[in-house]
């Protein structure tokens, strides 16, 4: 059963990271991550001008990456 205070409970564990970290992370450039971003390949908050990224997000991403390459 999911109710709000579970839906709280597991948006405060979500670490967002932003796109310089996503891009240090991955090891690509912002302009890169911007266009996952924006092409949809890589789920995004937007917060004012900017983007925050689940960190979880990054990690399917990457994951579905070594999959499609396999």
């Amino acid at each position: 059963m999911t109710g709000p205070a579970q839906t709280e409970e597991r948006l405060s564990e979500v670490r967002f990271l932003t796109v310089a970290e996503v891009a240090a992370l991955m090891r690509v450039s912002k302009m890169t991550v911007y266009r996952l971003v924006h092409g949809g390949d890589l789920t995004a908050v937007r917060v004012g001008r900017s983007f925050r990224v689940p960190e979880h997000a990054v990690h399917e991403y990457l994951r579905g990456a070594f999959s499609q390459s396999a």
